[in-house]
């Protein structure tokens, strides 16, 4: 089992490039997705985006990359239409306040954008070390997630475990509670209309009635299927399965909330209010399983 949360950091250099690669999960619905790269890898952010996709699954993620070219040549272009416009300007204002203009060539040079690369992509030594910086950060982020991934599952499985307890014990208290229906009705219509003042048929028929109303093995059969199901999830060698268990325990929550209903037991509601607080619990550190 996986969290959502995690942290990774990768730091590769070979010839003349250095790249940092940095990435931070939280919990989220869906994948969203922060991602921060140089304008040398706008041509490869659609795999970046991919790759980031396809391994981290769902949650929120901020992916940063950083990448430095430390070659002794380094190419350059001069925007020669960008400085005509900033030179036009600067002469106008020159001209209105008289100023000199022997040495704004120099100031022209350090406006933004006057100087640029040759090139806007990265070559291929340098995309190779991306790669493999991206690929060692995602891998420390994915064993933080596992080690924490871990100490959810125990704390999941705790919680349905406590759920089957419970359960079980309702079971037991369910057992006795036609003898009590059967009891208790019996000494009401006795105590009301007398002991020979009514057909005990049709107290029988009624007493039926109410047993079979307030039966609750069908619900508890289904609660005890679905919790062995959940922990056989959660034992699954699969990933992702956060959405599969979240499902799993609103049916869960659905079977309690229809045993709670037909209890009218003071011992059982109070077994019904336990398991729907271990269920929130286990709601809670769903919020943050993948």
């Amino acid at each position: 089992m996986y969290s959502m949360t995690g942290y990774g950091r990768s730091e590769k250099a070979s010839g003349d490039w250095q790249v940092l690669a940095e990435v931070k999960s939280l919990n989220g619905k869906q994948m969203e997705m922060n991602l921060k790269i140089p304008p040398l890898l706008k041509g490869n952010e659609f795999e970046i985006r991919n790759v980031i996709a396809n391994r981290l699954g769902r949650g929120s993620i901020d992916f940063s990359i950083t990448l430095k070219h430390n070659g002794s040549t380094k190419p350059v272009m001069l925007n020669t239409g960008l400085i005509r416009s900033y030179y036009q300007t600067l002469q106008e204002l020159s001209d209105e306040l008289n100023l000199d203009t022997t040495q704004v060539l120099g100031a022209l040079l350090r406006l933004p954008e006057v100087v640029l690369p040759v090139t806007e992509t990265v070559d291929d030594a340098g995309w190779l070390l991306v790669k493999e910086a991206m690929d060692e950060a995602i891998n420390i982020l994915m064993a933080h997630r596992l080690n924490e991934g871990a100490i959810l599952c125990g704390d999941l499985l705790e919680r349905i475990r406590i759920i089957n307890v419970c359960a079980d014990e309702v079971a037991v208290l369910a057992a006795k509670r036609p003898d009590y229906l059967r009891e208790n009705l019996r000494k009401r219509i006795e105590e009301a209309l007398g002991k020979d003042q009514y057909d005990p048929n049709r107290m029988e028929q009624e007493i039926i009635y109410y047993i079979e109303k307030y039966d609750i093995s069908e619900e508890l059969v289904r609660l005890k299927n679905h919790c062995d199901y959940f922990i056989s999830l959660v034992k699954d060698d699969e990933i992702t399965k956060g959405k599969r268990l979240g499902f799993l325990l609103q049916e869960i929550g659905r079977e309690i909330n229809t045993t709670g209903a037909k209890a009218y037991d003071a011992e059982m509601q109070k077994l019904v209010v336990k398991m729907k607080d271990e269920l929130e619990k286990a709601k809670e550190q769903m919020l943050n399983i993948l």
